[in-house]
């Protein structure tokens, strides 16, 4: 539980990155995925692990680097007409995605505090995010569908990935990550050549800040996740994940000094309230 945990507040600092980084989000995504591929690489080739991955392996990687890889498009669009923190809130409704998905496909048996805390930590997102409804624009429908399809993109990498850790059909998380990190950044150089996207990186300080986007986003927060992923509940993992946003709300106020009220903060008690009941207290086993 420790690795989701931590793998989560990893991730929860690309939004710092994409906020200090002049390039646009399409951009960023892509080099995330590209510097983090490489940096990984490079630790598999250290640690002597092998290389080529076997067809199971490859086609289950590929997999879920074409979910990563919408997840990102549609979730950077949604941006665009319902604003970040709005298109953040869509994305994480994954966690009612993962936990439907426990029940239906794993069998898992959900608890009271389960029950209680799915609802709980997303109303907790909801008065943190802050809706604005006179502020929305016509395209906010278009926003909100796009956020949704981004939640169900984000659901399906995140069983495909598990399910690749949990048939341990592609050696340990470093070779794991490495081969969805690498094709997720092929699909994205894919998905910006059509829409004439720069790949330019405008200063050797947006570089850095890039590759520390890779290191933070894929290499530390991704290989932890992918570490743990299989020993956790599906509909845990949901709830864990969504210390992404709470975290990113945190990082915001501190580093970029941005005003807040106290329905946020109450938003981000009950979210992390919420994320303990369902994550720390004990769960009922499977059903046979």
């Amino acid at each position: 539980m420790w690795r989701l945990i931590a793998g989560a507040v990893m991730i929860s600092f690309s939004a710092v990155f994409v906020e200090l980084v002049s390039v646009p989000p399409a951009t960023s995504a892509f080099y995330r995925m590209l510097f983090g591929g490489l940096i990984l690489c490079a630790i598999v080739a250290w640690r002597g692990e092998r290389l080529r991955l076997k067809p199971a392996a490859l086609a289950a990687c590929g997999l879920a680097a074409v979910f990563f890889a919408l997840d990102l498009s549609f979730w950077h669009r949604s941006i665009l007409y319902v604003g970040p923190g709005v298109a953040t809130l869509l994305a994480n409704f994954q966690v009612f995605l993962l936990a439907a998905a426990g029940v239906i496909v794993f069998r898992e048996r959900l608890t009271w505090f389960q029950m209680v805390s799915i609802p709980l930590a997303i109303l907790g997102l909801v008065l943190l995010v802050g809706f604005d409804w006179a502020s929305f624009s016509a395209g906010y429908k278009t926003g909100v569908i796009l956020g949704l399809i981004t939640a169900g993109c984000y659901a399906g990498y995140i069983l495909t990935l598990r399910r690749v850790r949990v048939a341990e059909i592609a050696g340990s998380s470093f070779v794991t990550m490495m081969a969805v990190s690498l094709m997720t950044a092929v699909l994205l150089a894919l998905a910006m050549w059509p829409e004439h996207a720069s790949f330019a990186i405008p200063s050797w300080k947006d570089a850095g800040w890039l590759v520390c986007y890779g290191v933070f986003g894929q290499v530390l927060g991704w290989v932890l996740i992918s570490s743990g992923i299989h020993k956790v509940r599906a509909s845990q993992v949901g709830l864990v994940l969504l210390l992404q946003p709470v975290c990113a709300f945190v990082w915001d106020v501190t580093i970029f000094n941005r005003r807040f009220t106290a329905v946020e903060i109450v938003g981000a008690l009950l979210a992390l309230a919420a994320i303990y009941l369902g994550s720390v207290r004990r769960t009922l086993k499977p059903s046979a």
